[in-house]
């Protein structure tokens, strides 16, 4: 066996264990604050999107039952109620990507990840637990860059990556495939466009899975 196939294979065992760990520790308290993190992100992404098109942000929030919310009034609602579950992808993808396509410079990424949630923490989530949690991830998140160096942040963000883009798949999943009747983001941007619930469930949900096979087999291919 060469060394590429050895790595591949090697490469193949971690993600397994990885993903493995990931989907059997899911509703336990190891997965949670990372689970929580997500929806930060999946309402950053909402009031990103809304900047980006001329609206503001007014404040983000996320409750301890891993609910939230943005509001973020203006700009355009058709993209701002699809970067919710597609940012939460992007967010993802771009924490695997830059630990695999730039190891060395993991610890910079997760530092500026760090910086981007405690400034938007203190400058939009009002509420007292949100808040506290931002900042205490935040804080993590740099103890990680700080202490642990590039190869413990390179595992860091590759496992918070990894349990984002799942997220995404599973929370598509039961918000809007298996509860439609729920105020989701497929449920406005039903109401917006007159397109049904389930159908952008299964637009979100078939991009979600598509990016998560060509993300992998990009990493396939590197190892």
């Amino acid at each position: 066996m060469d060394d590429r196939s050895k790595r591949r294979l090697r490469f193949l065992a971690v993600s397994g264990v990885l993903f493995a760990a990931v989907w059997f520790l899911w509703n336990t308290p190891f997965v949670y604050p990372v689970k929580l993190f997500v929806v930060l992100l999946h309402e950053i992404s909402h009031g990103l999107a809304t900047l980006a098109t001329g609206g503001e942000i007014l404040a983000i929030e996320i409750t301890p039952l891993e609910g939230g919310s943005c509001r973020c009034p203006g700009g355009n609602a058709f993209v701002a109620l699809s970067a919710g579950y597609l940012g939460s992808l992007l967010w993802g993808g771009l924490m695997i990507w830059g630990a695999e396509r730039f190891p060395a410079f993991s610890a910079w990424l997760a530092a500026a990840i760090a910086v981007t949630v405690a400034s938007v923490t203190l400058i939009f989530v009002r509420e007292p637990f949100a808040a506290a949690f931002g900042l205490a991830f935040a804080a993590v998140l740099l103890v990680v860059a700080w202490r642990g160096g590039w190869r413990v942040s390179r595992w860091v963000l590759t496992t918070l990556g990894l349990v984002s883009c799942l997220y995404a798949v599973l929370d598509i999943k039961s918000d809007i495939l298996d509860r439609p009747e729920l105020r989701s983001d497929a449920r406005m941007l039903a109401e917006l466009t007159g397109v049904p619930t389930m159908v952008w469930g299964g637009v979100w949900i078939a991009v979600a899975l598509l990016f998560c096979f060509f993300l992998f087999r990009w990493a396939w291919r590197r190892a």
